[in-house]
């Protein structure tokens, strides 16, 4: 089985690339390793940019689609000192200019996009392999096999396609974020939710800290972030309930309304660890082969990853639509301003990590939440 274009990996990034291709009229098949579209939810909420991942969607021609799945009013801003007390209060100013909508209605979105059949499910990567003169060949766990002049991997943190480009792996950064859920907040849990306010929560402290979100439906989504080895979160069973008091004991010293974001989570705690590759990772040009997203540059939570991505692909299917019959040329335009943006981003992605963990929490995350928004950029989330 030949194709032109093989992606490896239906997320935001190879979906936008999709979906960009086929707007220019470039056939594309997507590999990806998930049974089906709803066999497994898919993250929380994201900001979408108005310099990245909303000039992605222009280009895919999804704009006025997406502005129906915003979240209003999400970009509203809380930061909270661990006492409880409101260190900062950025109200939504309504410009969109990094609306919130839930990944897994952007992602539908741009799967609805796409002609039928682009995306074949069920397909893990097992191998892949250089057959030389740029064309490569991808194995997979049902037995199957493809072959592609242009194979790209936005396959995520653990990419089977990076190895045909770098030696790099992943490193755990030094934090683990734990996932909760709180449901039905404005009745079930209406102090937690008055806290949050319509949009998001921020409690930086020194090693510790909570991010909540409030989501479309009364959801507060949180992640609990902990500065810890790995063989600290690694001795803890996340499937036993006594996991909440564990973790809820590592902030003993904050104000009691903090806990139930964490004791009374309606979903089981879920430990998250961040990983990274190294800062400006990049690679030698191989023909017929490249990366993007975090594939391409795995880097902490910082509210551009996903923008990152979307961004790559458009611009990836805008160099392969304007260098027609040369692969070789349209990789070349793609890498080196992707390589330049990500290292830039990748460095600001480690920064924040620290003002969120930092020593100097809370207080050099409100200078830096303030410098922003006082410039009228919006917040980083």
């Amino acid at each position: 089985m030949d194709e032109a274009v093989i992606i490896v990996g239906a997320g935001l990034g190879g979906l936008t690339l999709a979906r960009v291709l086929h707007v220019r009229g470039i056939p594309s098949i997507i590999y990806e390793a998930e049974p089906s579209v709803d066999s497994r939810t898919q993250g929380g909420q994201l900001d979408i940019h108005d310099y990245n991942g909303q000039l992605a969607l222009e280009a895919a021609g999804l704009m006025d689609a997406f502005r129906l799945i915003i979240h209003e009013g999400a970009e509203a801003t809380r930061v909270l000192d661990r006492d409880g007390s409101v260190l900062l209060d950025v109200p939504d100013d309504g410009q969109n200019k990094r609306p919130e909508v839930l990944r897994g209605d952007l992602r539908r979105l741009l799967l609805n996009a796409l002609p039928e059949g682009t995306v074949r499910w069920g397909k893990k990567v097992t191998n892949v392999s250089n057959l030389g003169g740029g064309r490569h060949g991808i194995a997979f766990a049902d037995g199957s096999a493809a072959e592609a002049d242009l194979l790209v991997g936005a396959d995520g943190a653990w990419s089977r396609v990076r190895p045909l480009l770098s030696a790099a792996a992943p490193e755990y950064a030094g934090a683990t974020f734990i996932e909760t859920y709180l449901y039905d907040v404005d009745n079930r849990h209406p102090r937690a939710a008055a806290m949050v306010g319509p949009g998001a929560m921020y409690v930086p402290a020194p090693g510790k800290a909570i991010f909540t979100h409030r989501e479309a439906g009364g959801v507060l989504h949180s992640y609990v972030e902990l500065k810890r080895p790995a063989a600290w979160f690694a001795a803890i069973d996340f499937n036993d309930p006594a996991a909440k008091d564990r973790i809820v004991a590592e902030f003993s010293d904050w104000a009691p309304a903090f806990r139930p974001f964490i004791t009374d989570s309606d979903t089981a705690l879920v430990p998250r660890m961040i990983y990274t590759l190294p800062n400006g990772h990049r690679w030698q040009r191989a023909p017929g082969v490249t990366l993007l997203g975090d594939a391409a540059h795995l880097m902490p939570p910082s509210g551009e990853g996903a923008n990152l991505a979307m961004l790559e692909g458009a611009e990836l299917a805008d160099a392969i639509s304007r260098h027609p019959g040369n692969i070789e040329a349209a990789l070349a335009a793609y890498e080196e301003p992707m390589f330049s943006r990500a290292a830039l981003e990748a460095e600001e992605a480690h920064l924040m990590l620290d003002l969120c963990l930092g020593d100097t929490a809370p207080s050099a995350f409100i200078e830096m939440m303030t410098s922003v928004t006082s410039k009228g950029e919006g917040r980083p989330a």
